[in-house]
């Protein structure tokens, strides 16, 4: 697969399969910071060190048969635009870190997606695996899988007390960043969300937009992720996660039950207005689509609308961002062609 496949097409297999709570749940996702010892963190290292680095990763790769996961594709960020990079960023597939960065950057893909390895980022390695719906442990074992490859034939930069030493104090120690994404439109609409957003950063965690770190929260999607890695196991980590997150699953549904019961016609109607503009709007910009794809998603959960499939929605919401509907254009446009072109691959969509 050449890399003009990751770009061009707007959903990910995984992104295919419907996993536990997938009507809440969207994502799970672990990834790891690594560093190799010897080697200055990509801040301070020269396009030889960085060159080194892919290269060392690369042979890893192609050597080791053992990776029950498919193949690998490697890409190197010089040899994309800026757009195509961008693209990269909306399907989730490498950080906004890497995209934009100077440095010799690249990223290892697996096959349907659900792997990457970024390189040469804010560390040495990234190794993320991404799984449809609450498959956060599956993601763990993925990862850490990967990673023990990674570990057999590199050097890493580790500490007995320390553990993973990383380019951000914040990771130092497991490296683990493991993360749900969750759409909680019931738990906005009923005004519940802040507080428990308060709760999650009493025990361990933060809440971010759905691109992470400094992302703004679209469409009533949020990214919950562990905010310690030192001091606890990569266990204790995933566990406590997964727990919260059945908290926040249990509020949802039965806050959606709720609006069921006190608010029915409210909902329909929210849900009736979100399709029609959707169906026929002429010019849409990025936070209204986001905001009426979610209510529109809310309305299939809620078995309100049964002739679009949530596949659909989550493809719209790729193809409807700045990137790829640019990419797609073949043409740099500005917000007011964005909107039309946004407009009328929804119209397109929902209508096929």
């Amino acid at each position: 697969m050449s890399y003009e496949q990751y770009i061009k097409n707007p959903i990910s297999e995984w992104m295919k399969g419907n996993g536990p709570e997938s009507d809440i749940v969207i994502s799970s996702r672990v990834r790891l910071a690594r560093n190799l010892k010897d080697y200055p963190f990509p801040s301070l290292a020269t396009d030889s060190h960085a060159n080194e680095i892919i290269d060392q990763v690369e042979g890893v790769l192609n050597r080791d048969s053992s990776v029950d996961i498919g193949k690998f594709e490697l890409i190197k960020m010089d040899e994309l635009n800026d757009l195509q990079r961008r693209v990269l960023v909306e399907k989730h597939l490498i950080s906004p870190n890497l995209a934009n960065g100077s440095r010799k950057g690249a990223v290892a893909l697996s096959d349907d997606e659900s792997f990457s390895i970024m390189i040469n980022e804010e560390d040495h390695l990234r190794i993320q695996c991404l799984l449809p719906g609450l498959k956060i442990y599956d993601a763990w074992k993925f990862a850490n899988k990967i990673d023990d490859i990674f570990e057999k034939e590199l050097e890493y930069a580790f500490d007995e007390k320390r553990g993973y030493l990383t380019s951000c104090p914040t990771n130092v120690g497991t490296g683990i960043r493991a993360s749900v994404m969750m759409h909680v439109p019931a738990l906005v609409i009923t005004g519940q969300i802040n507080r428990i957003v308060s709760a999650v950063t009493q025990v361990g965690l933060t809440v971010r937009g759905i691109y992470g770190e400094g992302s703004e929260a679209l469409g009533n999607f949020i990214q919950i992720s562990n905010q310690i890695t030192l001091g606890q196991s990569e266990n204790d980590i995933v566990e406590n996660l997964y727990g919260v997150v059945n908290q926040i699953i249990e509020l949802e549904k039965k806050a959606r039950d709720n609006l069921i019961k006190e608010s029915r016609y409210q909902i329909e109607d929210r849900v009736g207005r979100a399709l029609g503009i959707l169906s026929n709007a002429r010019i849409i910009d990025s936070k209204e689509a986001a905001q009426k794809l979610s209510d529109l998603r809310l309305g299939i959960d809620l078995k309100m609308v049964n002739d679009i499939s949530p596949i659909t929605l989550n493809e719209l919401m790729v193809m409807t961002q700045p990137g790829f509907l640019q990419f797609s254009s073949g043409e740099v446009l500005s917000p007011d062609e964005r909107d039309i072109k946004r407009a009328s691959i929804i119209r397109e969509k929902l209508k096929n």
